[in-house]
């Protein structure tokens, strides 16, 4: 294995599929797509034009039951991670399932259980911890350039002031609604960065007329000495900060986001792609501060995004070549916040984690 690619069954090729999914892999050394199971004859159509070397498949089993198959990734609706995942393990795949990982933590242990027991790598789609912006923040906060981190508050808004249609991510379903889906990101950045919070309180929302499902949160997570906010809407037109952190010397704020998924969604491939993840000046951002003696106001370089990076690490930790970056207890972690930020919004209190 430590000198063959490594072959990738890709499940669904939807939008996560089309865009997060087979572009990356394709441009990962040691890494070929080599199925894809999908049932839609357009998304098949657009398969078979895209990635010819892939051979596009209608039954699931047709992956699992593959001697051939090493890495099988999960890109379907939220309700089917479990089963698709479990069953994947159980066939003896590793498996990239996309975030969030499950519905209940409940659910998370248990795959995690299954992947121990058949000794396979389980990790989740967490790819915006390869944001350029992320990890611009991840060497502020790292080498002190703001002293000491009291307060941050990371946003992630869109607008979109209608529902869209047949859309399970708006449906009144388990795992719907924005909290799981961009929530996920905001979370796990957080505990990234801070790990798990003692504290957690939130507040969620239908706000657009007919929403069945959560289109607004803002969650508070609580530390010792720290407050970190994490907020999301539909209706926010007028675009903001990010990122904003505070610290006892200096602000960082930064606007803008990650060039790497309109790229993607552009039909780009990184690796045929020069300057991938490169974010242009007007966004980088800035920083005033005291740092060793000195005032400084400045802007900030953003780090290069890299989302082939996630799947590279994938590759190394099944070959044994390094350590997994994006681990399944992480990923649970960030599915018991979202359990607690829906049951402090229920009880309107702050819940304990």
């Amino acid at each position: 294995m430590a000198n063959n690619p490594l072959n990738v069954g890709l499940i669904g090729f939807g939008i996560a599929g089309q865009v997060f999914h087979a572009p990356i892999i394709v441009s990962v050394s040691g890494l070929h797509l080599y199925k894809i199971r999908e049932s839609r004859p357009t998304n098949i159509a657009l398969a078979n034009q895209r990635f010819p070397q892939a051979t596009v498949v209608a039954d699931v089993d047709d992956l699992f039951k593959d001697p051939a198959i090493d890495l099988i990734v999960v890109a379907t609706s939220n309700t089917s991670h479990f089963e698709l995942t479990k069953r994947a393990l159980e066939a003896g795949k590793h498996v990239l399932v996309e975030k969030p990982f499950t519905i209940t933590s409940a659910d998370a242990n248990e795959l995690i259980a299954t992947a121990k027991k058949y000794n396979r790598i389980l990790t989740v789609h967490h790819n915006r911890r390869f944001d350029g912006d992320f990890n611009t923040i991840r060497k502020v906060i790292k080498e002190g350039l703001l002293g000491t981190v009291v307060e941050m508050e990371i946003h992630y808004d869109r607008f979109r002031n209608y529902l869209k249609p047949n859309a399970w991510r708006e449906e009144d379903l388990p795992g719907s609604g924005i909290l799981y889906d961009l929530g996920s990101h905001l979370i796990d950045q957080a505990l990234t960065l801070f790990g798990m919070p003692k504290e957690v309180s939130a507040f969620t929302a239908h706000q657009r007329a007919g929403s069945k499902a959560v289109d607004n949160f803002e969650v508070i997570l609580h530390y010792p000495a720290l407050k970190v906010t994490l907020k999301a809407g539909m209706l926010v037109r007028e675009e903001g900060y990010r990122f904003v952190i505070y610290g006892d010397q200096g602000t960082f704020v930064k606007s803008g986001i990650d060039v790497q998924e309109e790229a993607l969604k552009a039909g780009k491939i990184p690796s045929e792609t020069p300057n991938w993840g490169v974010e242009p000046e007007e966004t980088w951002g800035k920083i005033n501060t005291n740092y060793k003696g000195m005032h400084m106001i400045a802007k900030v370089e953003s780090e290069v995004g890299n989302y082939p990076g996630l799947y590279a690490n994938i590759r190394d930790a099944i070959k044994g070549t390094g350590r997994l970056e994006v681990t399944a207890g992480q990923s649970r972690d960030v599915i018991r916040i979202i359990e607690l930020a829906m049951q402090s919004a229920a009880e309107k209190k702050t819940v304990t984690v």
